[in-house]
């Protein structure tokens, strides 16, 4: 190198939106760098910024990924890499690690500016990896110390966040009797434990009297369908208790940072502040009676999945037009001794197990329709343009436009809702312990992320669901 060849490095910018304050914003960062270049005779040869990009992994990082992706070509001859902080390199450890161990492999160190670290230094590495695992340790407790406040709000029977549940108001982060809906989960609960129903029964009951959910902003379906009212008869916060951890975010076994919801026997359960809708004794007889259905379903329709439903999906309602689905009963005779399983077709809607009311009854004889349609095949396809009707009908794709753009919505509102908790934290960590007003950003910062937690686990419900749709859509 020339006395005068000034050395090349790139610059590395990262900031969260809740990050942009003086010190950290993007500009900020730029000024502080191009200063310290200056100083030290380095050449800018190019600049890679990712505003509004959490540190919690390089994945989503486009900018980050571009410059380790130029590092590795050995496109400019770069010797170090400048960042303003080591936070903004990366707060996990490992990514900060791996990463800089693939710089190092090419002749690429990285400098800190405002640590004062350099990783060409001999010290320089061992203190980055000391940081690191302190960042990621911190962040961990953060998150730890959120979900111990979440759990005491709990134990002292407080309601813990997002909508209130249908029966309730929520005023001033307390619940109180909405008296008109309240009457719907009377009844819920009435025809469930003293009547032969089920929840599919007690969901016609209500159609059929004109009881319809009142629409609110975690719910817009005028029907209380059997998924819906099978939950109300689980959630305890009927007879006055509230629990937490019914169903927890853990950590895909094999994964670093991918996590889904898990449901938990092994519950917090106390007494909650809010006054009860039904009465203890009437939910714990609703919880038996659950218990007992489901192990009835499970015996009746033993070997059911064992059968195939040719027609299933494709063999439409007269009625409402939506799909009949296969199905078994149990035909007996007078004297109440059953001779065999009894196949049919039935309306997927006629049970409103999706919030449709289908007046159509009638049970299709699966054998005869079945014998019936082969007929008519069988003489079709001998003929060569019913053939090529086939193909073509084959290699159509079936249309999920809709139900794409649904999954799209919900991923990208829980990505933001993702990212929104992650720059939440990093508020809280960005935080100054000597800071007179310490106590309450911290305290703001907390409920907050209470609120992000809660759409998260919405969100996630969400698009499950919407997966699922989509999922019966291309079996139909």
């Amino acid at each position: 190198m020339a006395l005068n060849e000034k050395i090349k490095v790139y610059t590395y910018t990262r900031v969260s939106t809740a990050m942009q304050i003086d010190g950290y914003s993007l500009d900020a960062q730029i000024s502080r760098m191009k200063a310290f270049a200056d100083f030290n005779n380095y050449e800018i040869v190019r600049e890679y910024q990712d505003a509004g990009k959490s540190g919690r992994s390089i994945e989503g990082r486009i900018q980050f990924r571009q410059m380790m992706d130029d590092i590795k070509a050995e496109r400019d001859g770069v010797s170090y890499v400048l960042v303003f902080k080591l936070s903004r390199f990366g707060r996990n450890a490992a990514d900060v690690l791996s990463s800089l161990q693939v710089m190092q492999d090419y002749g690429v160190n990285l400098i800190c500016v405002e640590d004062g670290i350099d990783s060409s230094k001999d010290a320089g590495k061992l203190i980055i990896s000391v940081l690191s695992a302190v960042a990621e340790i911190e962040k961990e407790n953060i998150r730890v110390q959120t979900m111990e406040g979440r759990m005491q709000k709990a134990r002292e029977g407080r309601w813990n966040g997002g909508f209130a549940p249908y029966g309730y108001d929520l005023k001033d982060g307390k619940l109180y009797i909405n008296e008109e809906e309240a009457q719907a989960i009377c009844i819920i609960f009435d025809r469930y434990i003293h009547t032969d129903s089920g929840s599919i029964g007690v969901a016609k009951y209500l159609a059929n009297h004109g009881i319809h959910k009142i629409a609110r902003q975690n719910g817009k379906n005028p029907y209380f369908e059997a998924n819906l009212i099978r939950n109300i008869l689980k959630n305890p916060v009927y007879c006055g208790k509230i629990a937490y951890g019914r169903r927890r975010t853990e950590k895909v076994h094999g994964t670093r940072d991918d996590y889904h919801l898990v449901e938990k026997d092994d519950y917090l359960l106390v007494d909650g502040l809010h006054e009860a809708i039904i009465s203890e004794e009437d939910w714990e007889k609703a919880q038996i009676k659950l218990k007992s259905q489901a192990k009835r379903y499970e015996h009746v329709n033993r070997g059911v999945g064992e059968r195939v439903h040719m027609l299933s999906g494709i063999v439409k309602c007269p009625i409402c037009g939506a799909g009949m689905y296969g199905n078994k009963s149990i035909k007996k005779k007078p004297d109440g001794s059953m001779y065999k399983d009894y196949f049919y077709y039935g309306c997927k809607h006629r049970s409103m197990t999706c919030g449709h009311k289908c007046t159509y009854r009638n049970q299709v004889n699966e054998e005869v329709l079945d014998k019936s349609v082969a007929e008519v095949v069988s003489r079709l396809v001998s003929r060569p343009k019913f053939a090529e009707l086939m193909q073509e009908k084959i290699n159509t794709q079936v249309d999920t436009t809709a139900i794409d753009q649904e999954i799209k919505t919900c991923e990208k509102n829980l990505r933001n809702n993702l990212s929104l908790k992650i720059k939440l934290i990093e508020e809280m960590d960005a935080l100054d312990f000597d800071d007179k007003h310490y106590d309450r950003k911290k305290s703001d910062l907390n409920a907050r992320l209470d609120k992000a937690y809660d759409k998260i686990e919405e969100l996630e419900e969400q698009l499950y669901a919407a997966k699922a749709k989509k999922s019966a859509i291309e079996a139909e």
